[in-house]
């Protein structure tokens, strides 16, 4: 008898000893899921709701992005060539990253996925590389600073510098059509975007007429001179800008209507990058912008502060932001916020 007492004591102090071990268990969960931190915003919680920090931290969490997919498309490799450290020399340098931000942001925008983008959006960027590579030339603008650094040419020689413009071209043609995530023929579409961007519809005919106009007199106020501005500027900035919004919105599986408002969008946000670049230009120094200030000036070209003035031209890109907003309304704000927050970013820039 006291054999069986002393097992059913035994059985229900194991089961009490589980009981209590099931019970310790539940308690230790429900405080690790209460204590655990709030998560930081991501790159897809940025809302209408968000101030100005937030944004900065969403651009420098895209930048990131962007700048490790940039650095794994151009490997050094071994042995080194002198044309790749030219290459990354340029492409990797301080630099905002807006196109390629824009084109990952409206990728999302139309319920894309950064990653489907990605690619596009680095081949942007080796585009816009390109062209500041060529920009910068002594047989275009001759200029000997960008992004705090001597430009391309005068590092390498400017027979290197146009080859590794031409590379940087190649490779951002290689690098979408590359997308393994989207549908062949957005990835067509996409790389038609970008070769229309660059040629006599887009930065070609631009440098062109830039070229073209230094020198030209033109009064105040002068339509005809701020036809030929707006004709360059349409071109050579913002044609790329177009083509980032267009090709994230292509890439993500945008509708018609929705890549079209994504265009108009960005070519308002290029003029307006050009009107606050011409401000800045003859406002700044050239420690502050981090390249030659008043070049333009010396060199003869026409600016919107020489057409229009100064106080105009900003009136001009304030107008320019109210448009570029007003080409967003109907889209979940939410997910247009990060393309609101830049829009204002680009009209309020110091450098």
């Amino acid at each position: 008898m006291e054999t069986q007492e002393a097992f059913v004591y035994t059985l229900i102090s194991i089961l009490l000893s589980l009981l209590l071990l099931f019970w310790r268990f539940l308690w230790l969960s429900y405080i690790a899921v209460t204590s655990t931190p709030t998560p930081q915003l991501t790159s897809h919680s940025l809302t209408a709701e968000s101030d100005e920090t937030e944004f900065m931290s969403y651009m420098v969490r895209k930048s990131k992005t962007v700048n490790k997919a940039l650095d794994e498309a151009v490997p050094l490799g071994e042995p080194v060539l002198k044309i790749r450290e030219a290459m990354r020399y340029t492409l990797l340098s301080d630099g905002k990253r807006v196109r390629p931000m824009l084109c990952l942001a409206a990728c999302e925008l139309v319920g894309g996925h950064e990653a489907t983008a990605m690619p596009s959006a680095c081949a942007v960027e080796m585009i816009h590389a390109s062209s500041i590579i060529l920009d910068d030339l002594p047989c275009m603008d001759d200029d000997s600073l960008r992004r705090g650094k001597p430009t391309n040419h005068k590092v390498f020689g400017e027979d290197i510098a146009i080859l590794a413009s031409v590379a940087l071209m190649g490779l951002a043609v290689k690098q979408t059509s590359s997308s393994t995530g989207a549908p062949p023929e957005r990835v067509l579409r996409a790389v038609q975007v970008m070769a229309q961007a660059v040629g006599t519809e887009g930065l070609v005919a631009g440098q062109a007429e830039d070229l073209a106009g230094e020198g030209m007199s033109f009064e105040e106020n002068d339509e005809a001179g701020l036809e030929h501005l707006e004709f360059i500027h349409i071109h050579k900035t913002a044609a790329l800008l177009e083509a980032a919004a267009v090709v994230g919105a292509i890439m993500g599986g945008g509708s018609d209507e929705e890549i079209e408002r994504l265009r108009k969008y960005a070519r308002c946000i290029g003029l307006m990058f050009q009107v606050v670049d011409d401000v800045l230009d003859v406002t700044k120094s050239s420690e502050e912008l981090g390249k030659t200030a008043g070049k333009d000036v010396m060199a003869g070209k026409l600016t919107y502060p020489k057409v229009m003035g100064v106080e105009k031209s900003r009136e001009y890109a304030e107008r320019l932001n109210r448009e570029a907003r007003e080409h967003l309304r109907g889209f979940d704000s939410d997910k247009a916020a990060p393309l609101f927050f830049l829009a204002d970013y680009i009209v309020n820039r110091q450098n």
